[in-house]
């Protein structure tokens, strides 16, 4: 997990233990939507971020240090990643019912990267990866006109704006190639939990002071989302960069989504709609062709 990130994989064959870890990584993925849903509605949003935020330092600890000439990328990418995403993504789960929808809305921000790098680095784009976000935004627009919807647009407009601060933290991260990725990591937990503890602590006192009576399957909660999500899940993500080329590995990304709408549907009893069903379904095609178009193209979206 301590590999530097990759935008090269070495060129190897790919086995079942392969298989297995993008297997884990997936569902690592996919089953963190219902972590982070259960901890902000028994802690509260912003304690529980920083909660996941400080575990995340902690677990990583020993790889935070000084990287020459790129600090101040690891500062803007920890604001921003750790604290101010959390923020957003903590609050939309915490007033929203069904969030399988958020799991489709989260997809925004591939077509939000792609769009970012075309603005920011003039990045040249064919018809197949213009039809490709077209087809997100359009997914994505479709829950809007489900009935079982209305209650959800706040949320769903938070998980819109936590998508695009990804999409900036994506362009962030192509500056720091060569950085391992516990440091980066490291780096976010710092910088998430001052951001998040100190707005926890002014909106949150209750929350913050009640931190040493969680119950311990409360606080496993966090623990899955902040180990198991966190740091498991993207250095699952490194190891297989280190080892494939990018354009075999973001591919199979795909499925964690999947996983979230349909895991969430059972464990809340929420089940997809016929239209979120729909949505779901053009707002991930679009995402595969961006996803894969870009990837072939030598970048990881």
């Amino acid at each position: 997990m301590g590999q530097a990130i990759s935008g090269e994989g070495q060129a190897r064959g790919f086995g079942a233990r392969d298989l297995i870890v993008v297997a884990a990584m997936n569902i690592l993925w996919g089953l963190n939507i219902i972590a982070v849903k259960m901890a902000v509605s028994e802690i509260a949003p912003l304690t529980a971020g920083f909660l996941r935020q400080g575990l995340v330092l902690l677990v990583c600890l020993g790889s935070l240090r000084i990287i020459a000439g790129r600090m101040l990328a690891l500062t803007v990418l920890g604001m921003l990643s750790g604290g101010a995403f959390y923020v957003a993504t903590n609050l939309s789960l915490s007033i929203t019912h069904n969030v399988g929808a958020l799991a489709i809305a989260g997809q925004l921000g591939v077509p939000f990267s792609l769009l970012l790098a075309i603005v920011v680095f003039r990045e040249k784009i064919h018809l197949p990866r213009i039809a490709g976000i077209a087809l997100s935004v359009a997914g994505v627009g479709l829950l809007v006109f489900d009935p079982t919807m209305v209650n959800e647009i706040p949320g769903l407009a938070l998980t819109a704006l936590a998508s695009f601060i990804w999409a900036i933290c994506s362009l962030i991260q192509r500056r720091l190639i060569g950085v391992p990725v516990l440091t980066i990591y490291a780096w976010i937990g710092f910088w998430g939990s001052i951001i998040l503890g100190t707005i926890a602590l002014a909106v949150e006192p209750a929350a913050m002071r009640s931190i040493p009576h969680i119950p311990l399957k409360t606080f496993g909660w966090v623990v899955f989302s902040a180990v198991g999500s966190s740091v498991m899940g993207q250095g699952a993500m490194s190891w297989l960069l280190q080892r494939h080329p990018v354009s075999v590995v973001t591919p199979l990304t795909l499925a964690s989504p999947v996983i979230a709408v349909f895991a969430t549907g059972w464990y809340f009893d929420t089940p997809p709609t016929m239209l979120m069903l729909t949505g779901g379904a053009i707002a991930m095609i679009g995402v595969a062709i961006v996803t894969i178009r870009t990837a072939r193209a030598g970048d990881t979206p």
